[in-house]
């Protein structure tokens, strides 16, 4: 019985299905009799102090400056490997794939601004429907077996890293302000302690971590978005110390399941929770959640699918191996499912409780759409192979 659990938890589209289960919880309690105690925990005050100094935040930020720092940190290794040794490390394997991804943040966001441009304070958000969310979208996939060509799940995979590093570069340059430059000239302490150990190939990654936590406290007093320490930390975790192993792969390797597992989950719950009352079917149409749901789900789609086919036929890329042009449209309908990324961002954008809702109803439903959308274009896709054989028929024929 414990194997067949630990083969559940394994399998690929494990992440997305606990995901689904926070998610669909956080809307039941929120719509339920326990809304108010879901509401009053998630704004109780926790405090870390030391005489007058400290920090002291309701939960629900606890959980997205705190928690997702390390879900952060596991994206800064996964960015680390993939660029030192894995499929970003050649350019021309990231020429396609990441101008996919840049189309993919470009045309939602306009998209988005199209419908909100008008109200300087919705308009900052124009970052939300940018995002795609890994584990929603590698889950879709992973249930389609087979039907997915390998480097079809490739392109995927390098679209959705460049497109956090992308998330990455968004949060650092426009979600930093009030910049207190005492606590950035301390961070530099941290930093600069990591960047020995990484340069003498340190072992021990206990004391990195710490030197990381003391990064993430003197950068959230900064005013620069802390998630962004784990990041940093990440880069300076070495790939290979001085005995020839990876403290890089070993910590990746366990961070994932708690990140995926735990961490994501528990954020969802804390971020997902739409609540209903009071509200109707013409709430959706509004300007902030419609243009987060067409940015997710037509943005995604003109921008990884438009720019993809302009390389192609341009003669700068081709297409991934095996692949017809129906299954990399199945995909660009994928890259649409932002959730994590897009309810993270829109938390750093607003703060009042009816804009979050608006926020939540426009990702949930952006990437509902497209999560069914893509499943049901890439079980219908017929292979390349299949296509093949079909467009040489009537030619035989003839």
């Amino acid at each position: 019985m414990l194997r067949r659990i630990e083969k559940l938890f394994e399998h690929e589209a494990a992440g997305g299905i606990v995901l689904m289960i926070a998610t669909a919880l956080a809307f039941l309690v929120a719509n339920s009799g326990l809304s108010g105690l879901y509401t009053e925990i998630l704004h109780t005050k926790f405090s870390i102090m030391l005489g007058e100094e400290g920090l002291s935040k309701p939960l629900i930020l606890w959980i997205n400056d705190g928690l997702m720092a390390v879900f952060f940190l596991l994206v800064g290794l996964e960015l680390k490997r993939e660029i030192v040794e894995g499929r970003l490390k050649k350019p021309a394997n990231v020429v396609l794939p990441g101008m996919a991804a840049l189309g993919g943040m470009i045309a939602p966001a306009l998209i988005f601004l199209a419908f909100n441009w008008s109200d300087p304070t919705h308009a900052t958000g124009w970052a939300i429907p940018t995002a795609t969310d890994i584990a929603f979208a590698v889950g879709v996939v992973a249930l389609l077996g087979n039907r997915v060509p390998a480097g079809l799940k490739i392109f995927l995979l390098t679209l959705a890293i460049l497109d956090d590093l992308g998330a990455i570069l968004v949060i650092a340059i426009f979600y930093t302000d009030h910049l207190k430059l005492t606590y950035l000239g301390l961070a530099l302490i941290p930093l600069a302690l990591m960047l020995v150990r990484n340069l003498t190939g340190a072992h021990r990654l206990a004391p990195t971590l710490l030197l990381g936590t003391v990064l993430w406290v003197l950068v959230l007093k900064s005013g620069v978005h802390a998630t962004l320490a784990g990041v940093v930390t990440a880069f300076f975790i070495p790939l290979k110390d001085r005995y020839g192993k990876s403290p890089a792969h070993a910590l990746e390797h366990g961070l994932h399941p708690y990140v995926m597992f735990l961490i994501v989950p528990i954020f969802a719950f804390a971020n997902a929770g739409v609540d209903l009352s009071g509200m109707g079917l013409g709430d959706l149409f509004q300007p902030l959640p419609l243009g987060i749901a067409l940015g997710l789900v037509l943005g995604k789609q003109l921008g990884v699918f438009g720019m993809t086919f302009a390389l192609v036929r341009w003669g700068l890329a081709r297409l991934p191996s095996a692949t017809s042009w129906m299954q990399l449209y199945g995909i660009a309908c994928l890259a649409g499912i932002g959730f994590t990324m897009s309810l993270f961002i829109g938390s750093l954008n607003f703060e009042t409780d009816a804009q979050m809702n608006a926020v939540r109803i426009g990702v949930l439903v952006g990437s509902l759409i497209s999560a069914l959308l893509g499943y049901a274009i890439l079980r219908l896709a017929p292979r390349a192979a299949e296509a093949e054989a079909e467009d040489e028929a009537p030619a035989k024929a003839a």
